[in-house]
């Protein structure tokens, strides 16, 4: 059975037992107004729709509908270390009915079983006439937060034996958003995948298949009955919803006879293209290839384009990796990363027509970007014989790790990973939440380059800001990651759509004139006689140091930019261009966060 049927199944059941079909959201969330920290990503299928599963009624033609089902597309990027394996992907997409209020766990598993087992031939009936007797099941053995779930467990008796349903810790069965907001049990339905069938097993036994992949987990159920609150649960929801997901390409393996998520038809063809146009083929640098350019494709038709920030971060990473692992099999003319995005095209045009309709523009994104990595490549081979350390070289030149591995090791010495693992995990966390995280000091990590491009690009910014809105305009506060500045300042209005431009020519030009950028210290009465810009009654000390950016020689009385402030910032402005001197600083928002204080977003790119 193809995907396509799959999925036409599955909505065709649920459509038929009441429930509304929508069409799948965007992969980019929606940064919704009073959000915290948004992912960048639906990661889920009920990402799109958790206001409705927290009571906000659903509308369809002005009517509220408490069932729902759909087959959404999903981005995750946690596990990319795991993709190239035999389940894991990028970009998948998850089936999922949902109940706001309406039925709750009797209905959700009688379904659920249903449909995985069903051989009926009548429409809307019609499921995947999976072996009820590979079926295994799990469910919440309890804790101190909430007690076992015996309910799931007595329901589950009436189609599966007893000693193929196990109870299991909150780290299996256990959903929650979080600190604040519903929680609940779930319940995992697992297939035997194995040649021979692994029949009754005990828990020690599932558990062990589990590892091995001998079974596959197909569906979950998430029964949303309990609120939390800063950790704790205080009590049930007042409104108890089910969240159902099933990941089509597992369904399609599965139902396919596959052990690999690969050799499903849709995939099947796209591996078959690399395998033909490779010289050195290795399977998982094939499957890493293939993933994430069907992930770029994705992202690129939803609107992502790749950038140093954010969504385009993860869009950058993801074609960077494939443009590596696509080197280490030799492809051939035949093999290049747009003809791979081609067959990727083919395979989903079908279902996902916009994936067709903007076909010219993934191609040309794509290749744009690779020709812009090879060219990282060449100057990052520059800066490591150098003897640049490698996480400067992966952060500032976007140069794999791999890469620097093997290139040290061909010259007889060695990384030290340990060192790049310890700076790359501080990195990541910092980066995670995404634009809205909060620093100490506006700093996300002051040893990080682009951490110290941003904040040099500040003082540009708001020097800017003073030349093109007036002496009204005073700093409130900066936010700094490697991925962009954020800028607090008072002003009265929205700026102009020509005000932005303005700020952004005269940064760009700043940063093209490659301006040294100073230090000098001096007493505090003798610094704020200067001219330069700091906080009025901010409390410093009795010695200040003033950051002055002018032509060389000029001093501060020729300064464009100087400011009171504690460093690190770039040796010239030159630098903020990037290793290549193409990045130019964009304005990329400028919104209102209080009365009279606006907020500038910006990145180089």
């Amino acid at each position: 059975m193809d995907s396509t049927e799959i999925r036409k199944r599955f909505l065709d059941f649920f459509k038929k037992r009441g429930h509304s079909i929508i069409d799948s959201a965007s992969l980019v969330t929606t940064d919704e107004k009073g959000v915290t920290n948004p992912t960048l990503f639906n990661t889920a299928g009920m990402q799109p729709l958790i206001p409705y599963l927290l009571g906000k009624p659903y509308l369809i033609g002005g009517q509220e509908v408490k069932r729902l089902a759909d087959a959404q597309k999903c981005l995750r990027t946690v596990d990319i270390d795991d993709i190239g394996d035999k389940t894991h992907a990028t970009f998948f997409e998850m089936l999922g009915n949902w109940s706001l209020g309406d039925y709750f766990k009797e209905e959700a598993i009688k379904w659920s079983y249903e449909f995985l087992t069903s051989k009926s031939e009548t429409e809307g009936d019609r499921g995947l006439g999976l072996d009820p007797d590979r079926l295994y099941i799990t469910v919440f053995e309890g804790d101190a937060n909430a007690p076992k779930d015996t309910e799931a467990f007595d329901i589950w008796k009436k189609y599966i034996p007893e000693d193929r349903i196990y109870f299991l810790p909150a780290g299996s069965n256990w959903w929650e958003a979080g600190d604040n907001g519903p929680c609940g049990p779930d319940s995992e339905m697992y297939y035997d995948v194995t040649k021979e069938g692994l029949g009754d097993i005990d828990k020690e036994g599932f558990l062990k298949a589990d590892k091995k992949r001998d079974v596959v987990e197909i569906w979950n159920d998430v029964f949303m009955q309990y609120e939390k609150k800063d950790g704790k649960i205080i009590g049930n929801l007042a409104q108890l919803s089910i969240d159902t997901g099933a990941g089509l390409e597992r369904l399609a393996m599965t139902l396919q006879g596959k052990d690999n998520i690969y050799e499903t038809n849709m995939m099947n063809p796209v591996m078959e293209k690399i395998r033909r146009s490779s010289k050195d083929y290795d399977l998982k640098a094939a499957r890493i290839v293939a993933d994430h350019i069907k992930a770029s494709v994705f992202l690129i038709t939803d609107g992502v384009n790749p950038s140093n920030t954010d969504r385009g971060y993860v869009l950058r990473k993801l074609l960077r990796r494939a443009v590596r692992y696509a080197d280490k099999l030799g492809t051939s003319e035949g093999g290049r990363l747009d003809q791979i995005a081609d067959a990727i095209i083919e395979a989903y045009k079908g279902i996902h027509k916009a994936v067709y309709d903007k076909k010219d523009q993934v191609i040309s994104e794509i290749l744009k970007e690779e020709a812009r990595f090879r060219q990282t490549l060449k100057q990052g081979l520059k800066e490591f014989e150098k003897g640049t350390d490698a996480f400067t070289l992966f952060s500032s030149y976007g140069f794999p790790l791999e890469l620097t591995v093997e290139l040290a090791k061909e010259k007889g010495t060695s990384i030290d990973i340990g060192d790049f693992e310890k700076k790359f995990k501080k990195h990541q966390e910092l980066s995670r939440s995404g634009a809205e995280q909060k620093f100490k000091g506006g700093l996300a990590d002051a040893d990080d380059p682009m951490v110290v491009r941003y904040h040099t690009a500040t003082h540009l910014l708001h020097q800017a800001l003073h030349d093109v809105l007036g002496d009204g305009v005073s700093q409130k506060g900066s936010n700094i990651t490697p991925e962009r500045l954020r800028f607090d300042f008072s002003y009265g209005a929205k700026m102009t759509d020509e005000q932005k431009k303005a700020v952004e020519d005269i940064v760009n030009e700043k940063i093209s004139q490659r301006l040294p950028v100073n230090k000098t210290v001096m007493p505090i009465a003798e610094a704020e006689k200067t001219g330069a810009r700091h906080s009025f009654g901010e409390r410093y000390g009795d010695e200040v140091s003033i950051y002055f950016i002018g032509p060389s020689g000029g001093g501060l009385e020729a300064a464009y930019s100087k400011e009171f402030c504690g460093g690190p910032h770039v040796g010239n402005t030159g630098e903020l261009a990037g290793p290549e001197g193409k990045w130019r600083f964009k304005i990329s928002k400028e919104e209102a966060v209080a009365q009279g204080i606006r907020r500038i977003k910006a990145v180089m790119v």
